[in-house]
């Protein structure tokens, strides 16, 4: 990106807030679309990214939680069905992630939300970003005390502030922080449970015999309310989409690859997370069955490591061992937390205000929020936040993976091609809003038993089901036409490749002086002092105040 020192002199407000976006070794994209000049690493380096964001201990912590309330055959069905529905749901969403190099905000808002819907749900995975930085904190917190003596509100502090000057620079220091860190994470993780079922035989036949605080055997309502704490995690492809977004361009040499990595980093996440939560089901009921009181502490990762370790090696290596699995694998998740609320948050302010105050004020703010909460404690109310978060977030994803499969492929009556830019699209789209309204509201509704206790454990089930059929049904009833505001966006360049993919070409703002590829840039309605066609960046026009840039309604 070449960069003119000259601001413009027809918008000096304009130009203020627009170039501060563009200091993207700060910004990292945080408005628009990644351009292909920046996304310089290959499809693993990709992958291993994203999934180094799903290295969080929270899924040990909801595994012995449903394992301990609801037994081990129940918690495995829920545990599966809900893992069916995150990976069938996140697929689309990472494929047009990767393939246009958007985040879930940019094809949230053509995918039957509009311009201004969208910043529902990206107030939605902000708040996703900061309970899950918090639950994430309070683990490592328990480490900290555990293996330090270190007091938790001090902990929690500590958590917080470490984590701020990791995610400043964005996806440059990220990528190289999750790849160098996983291949430590994964043996620490693995070696333990490999050792207690090697060791241990019998230890798997009383895990499959465990039937939970309800003593009861199969139950279709206690696996669906599982399957609802689980479902909870489906935000979970936001975060692996704000690295996915980096993807290279899919050519026919990189093909494989490409796929692989998509899936992989994408919807896959999920296939670790269950693995996760049956690890730490596994785990926690072996606690409670060889360790005298440990239905107390069962449900704290450290402590479940800690005494699987005990048995391979010398104590205190054991909780040198935990407390550094702990600390490794809070970092590599709440990095992702962190950048991906700090996006989230400030995509939706300066939509909002038409004002850009910076990625790194809201980095501040969010884990400012996550800190108020863990020293609220809210570890301990872990299930029901996240039983009731399920609703919310299941809706929105839902709503726009059914989108994109029913109404832009099957139906054709969302435009195929994902749009973000402003003026391009209606700010708010009945589409989107109504669905996810209805979805999320009756779901909750039946959360909190409005219509009977005999439905209340099935309510993820109606935020899926509901979202699924009213999306295509509000399509068409309104028949599409509140998706594209234009057609048109007043630029003869192709927007893409031979290949399909965002073209590379480059055009100046108007507005900043910057040079801009094509997918980023659109026509501006003023022209220039000579009467010549301008053009501005989608980032610069989401701080125009005055709208005197943007063009009029076909």
């Amino acid at each position: 990106m070449s960069v003119d020192a000259r601001p413009s002199p027809d918008s000096p407000g304009l130009s203020a807030d627009a170039r501060a976006a563009t200091h993207e070794s700060l910004e990292d994209y945080t408005l628009r679309f990644a351009p292909r000049s920046y996304r310089r690493w290959g499809p693993g380096v990709v992958a291993t990214s994203a999934l180094g964001g799903i290295a969080y201990l929270a899924d040990f912590s909801i595994g012995a939680n449903i394992a301990l309330t609801h037994g081990t055959v129940n918690g495995l069905i829920g545990i599966l069905v809900a893992a069916g529905i995150i990976f069938l749901s996140g697929f689309p969403l990472a494929y047009y992630a990767a393939r246009y190099n958007l985040d879930l905000d940019l094809i949230t808002r053509g995918a039957g939300f509009g311009y201004h819907g969208s910043v529902i749900t990206n107030v939605i995975f902000a708040t996703f970003t900061f309970i899950l930085f918090a639950l994430e904190g309070a683990i490592m917190a328990q480490g900290l005390y555990l293996g330090l003596g270190i007091p938790r509100w001090l902990g929690y502090l500590v958590s917080t502030v470490m984590i701020f000057p990791l995610v400043i620079y964005g996806m440059k220091i990220l990528a190289k922080l999750q790849v160098a860190t996983t291949p430590v994470w994964l043996v620490l993780m693995v070696i333990p449970v490999v050792y207690l079922v090697v060791s241990h035989p019998e230890s798997v036949q009383s895990f499959f015999a465990h039937t939970g605080d309800s003593g009861r055997g199969v139950s279709f309502a206690s696996a669906m309310l599982a399957a609802g704490v689980c479902l909870s995690l489906i935000a979970q492809i936001a975060e692996q989409i704000d690295y996915l977004r980096f993807m290279p361009p899919r050519t026919s040499r990189n093909t494989r690859r490409w796929w692989a990595a998509t899936i992989l980093g994408g919807p896959g996440w999920v296939l670790f997370g269950a693995t996760k939560q049956i690890l730490g089901m596994f785990l926690a009921v072996y606690l409670v069955a060889t360790v005298p009181g440990a239905r107390e502490f069962a449900n704290e990762p450290v402590q479940q490591f800690l005494v699987t370790y005990e048995q391979l090696m010398p104590a205190w290596l054991a909780l040198v061992l935990a407390v550094v699995l702990v600390v490794i694998s809070q970092v590599k998740i709440n990095v992702t937390n962190a950048y991906s609320g700090s996006l989230a948050w400030t995509n939706a302010y300066t939509r909002v205000t038409r004002r850009y105050p910076g990625r790194l004020v809201f980095l501040a703010v969010n884990l400012g929020i996550a800190l108020v909460l863990m020293e609220a404690n809210m570890f301990d109310f872990l299930n029901g936040i996240l039983s009731f978060y399920a609703n919310l977030a299941m809706s929105w994803i839902l709503v726009v993976a059914t989108d994109i499969v029913i109404n832009k492929h099957l139906l054709k009556l969302s435009p195929k091609k994902p749009e973000f830019r402003r003026g391009m699209l209606y700010d708010w789209n009945p589409v989107g809003l109504v669905s996810m309204a209805l979805s999320g509201g009756i779901s909750i509704a039946i959360f909190f038993g409005a219509f009977g206790a005999a439905v209340q454990p099935y309510s993820p089930l109606f935020a899926v089901g509901i979202a699924v059929v009213t999306t295509p049904l509000m399509a068409i009833l309104t028949q599409g036409r509140y998706y594209l505001r234009r057609t048109d966006d007043g630029i003869d360049l192709p927007m893409y490749d031979e290949d399909g993919n965002p073209s590379g070409e480059t055009l100046r703002c108007c507005v900043t002086g910057l040079e801009f590829e094509r997918p980023d840039m659109i026509a501006s309605a003023k022209p220039g002092p000579n009467g010549e066609k301008q053009y501005l960046s989608s980032l610069a026009l989401a701080t125009d105040r005055t709208g005197e840039h943007v063009l009029p309604k076909e």
